[in-house]
């Protein structure tokens, strides 16, 4: 699976350096800044593909005594590293349009610099999609952020398109640097979002769609001996996900019994787990004469008070760290 993500980064890696040199050369032969901005963006690009190489590299190689977890979140670092040059080639794009402002400059060739854009935002687009649906399928963080990029430089060049055309037929030069200060507004957003993003992930911010998800299994494959899931927490590792929590089970079980159930969990869960392999980590916790009301063991042989309905396990019921008692809230 690895050497797929490899493969699908290093292509990403080559297309960008290729649209790089091409933008580059539309630059120098029109002097629009509106075209070096996109071409500092598609450096970016470059920049930041050879980064998830290296990324997805590390985040192959298997658990050790120092990383007990995996190298998985060297993603989170891969797409942070690539939203900090982001954020700076958006703040060079700014600088450059101002400077163009107060020193304007004559623009030539653009019908050239149209078409080499055209033709890089058309790659761009169909590298974009193809990136994020593989991120998905994998599924990578880091190749489905690449992707986002991408797909993002595509539509900044559509807008770039918009304003040489403009240029061309109208000759409004002063449109140039106009269109340049957008795309670098655009390009800084873009940066923060990806670092919002890669922060979240290292401080294991919880992902309330995965938790969704893992509620989701556990209930459609709900049995009675599993009175109640509550202190769930969620970690990304790359592909991997890391949850812990705990189950309140009948307290006359039997060691074994208690351990049968944990492994069914632990089936479950990974069977139906579309994301990724999910390493899980259960405590147990015995049953009081309060969790009656809604525990689901319709034979149970100590029961104190008669059953009076079912919790949905949801968000709400699953993350405190509480079990489901009669005396709290639900």
């Amino acid at each position: 699976m690895k050497s797929k993500e490899f493969s699908i980064i290093s292509l990403s890696l080559i297309v960008s350096f290729i649209i790089t040199i091409a933008k580059f050369y539309a630059y120098i032969d029109t002097h629009s800044v509106a075209i070096l901005s996109d071409a500092l963006e598609s450096i970016i690009n470059v920049i930041a593909g050879a980064f998830a190489c290296y990324s997805i590299y590390l985040a192959s190689k298997p658990k050790d005594l120092n990383h007990p977890y995996g190298h998985g979140k060297v993603e989170f670092f891969s797409i942070g590293f690539e939203g900090g040059m982001i954020l700076i080639a958006g703040c060079l794009i700014l600088y450059k349009a101002v400077e163009t402002f107060i020193v304007p400059h004559e623009l030539h060739k653009l019908n050239l610099g149209i078409f080499i854009v055209v033709i890089a935002g058309i790659i761009n687009f169909l590298l974009g999609i193809f990136l994020i649906r593989s991120g998905r399928k994998i599924p990578s963080i880091t190749i489905s952020g690449n992707g986002q990029h991408i797909l993002t430089d595509a539509w900044s060049s559509l807008g770039l398109i918009a304003a040489l055309v403009l240029i061309h037929f109208t000759g409004w030069q002063w449109l140039d640097p106009v269109a340049s200060l957008l795309l670098g507004t655009l390009i800084i957003i873009k940066g923060y979002k990806l670092v919002r993003h890669s922060v979240s992930g290292l401080m294991d911010e919880t992902d309330m769609k995965i938790v969704d998800n893992i509620t989701r299994i556990l209930n459609e494959n709900r049995r009675s001996p599993w009175i109640d899931i509550h202190n769930m927490r969620v970690q990304q590792y790359g592909q991997n996900y890391h949850v812990d929590c705990h189950i309140t089970m009948p307290y006359y079980f039997t060691l074994d019994q208690v351990h049968s159930e944990i492994k069914q969990v632990e089936y479950i869960v990974n069977r139906d787990f579309a994301n990724g392999k999910v390493e899980c980590f259960f405590h147990t916790d015995p049953c009081v004469p309060d969790s009656c009301p809604y525990c689901l063991m319709s034979d149970c042989p100590v029961r104190k008070y008669p059953f009076e309905k079912k919790i949905e396990w949801t968000r709400k019921t699953v993350l405190p760290n509480r079990q489901h008692l009669k005396s709290h809230e639900v």
